[in-house]
């Protein structure tokens, strides 16, 4: 198995780091041929307009919208896997029926760690929260996994999931092992 990570911008080499930590087969990917020799992909926090000017320019749109397989993001790339974004320059790849709100926690110097409490296991995770979006709206079908004061921040959708925060910004692997355990 290989899980490719889309490397064309924001924190892919964390994701690398947990993945090796659970050895587990990983690539970055940079170019779309790559995809294809992927069974999974975990698309990174960043910049979501960036990202998806990178994506388009790179010829990996159809692809994402159409990989067969499990696909994790994380912050921006929950944007890029949700339905719909609020902000209606993201065009996002309507993976996952939520609608998202870009940076709803504030800005950068807003950044904070708080306590997720998981649907899957009784101790909560250290939610790294940099300029996070938040679900705005989900429909029906979405599982969620994870909240946040009440708010869900992972859920979980046929074989996608998505945080709006960065697990691979914290030592704690159960995210990720989630998406690698639930989601093949």
């Amino acid at each position: 198995m290989i899980i490719g990570i889309l490397g064309l911008q924001g924190a892919y080499w964390k994701h690398r780091k947990i993945l090796d930590l659970l050895k587990v087969n990983s690539e970055i990917v940079k170019y779309s041929g790559q995809i294809d020799f992927c069974n999974g992909l975990i698309i990174p926090g960043g910049e979501s307009t960036t990202m998806l000017k990178l994506i388009d320019e790179s010829g990996m749109r159809e692809k994402l919208k159409q990989f067969p397989g499990p696909i994790f993001g994380t912050c921006a790339g929950a944007i890029l896997l949700s339905e719909e974004s609020e902000d209606h320059k993201v065009k996002t790849l309507g993976r996952i029926p939520v609608k998202i709100e870009r940076n709803a926690y504030g800005r950068q110097v807003e950044s904070f760690t708080q306590k997720v409490v998981l649907s899957f296991d009784k101790n909560p995770f250290p939610g790294v929260f940099i300029r996070a979006p938040k679900i705005s709206c989900y429909k029906k079908g979405i599982e969620i996994l994870g909240k946040l004061n009440g708010e869900a921040v992972i859920v979980k959708y046929k074989n996608n999931l998505l945080t709006t925060f960065h697990p691979e910004l914290t030592e704690d692997t159960r995210i990720h092992e989630y998406f690698l355990n639930n989601l093949f």
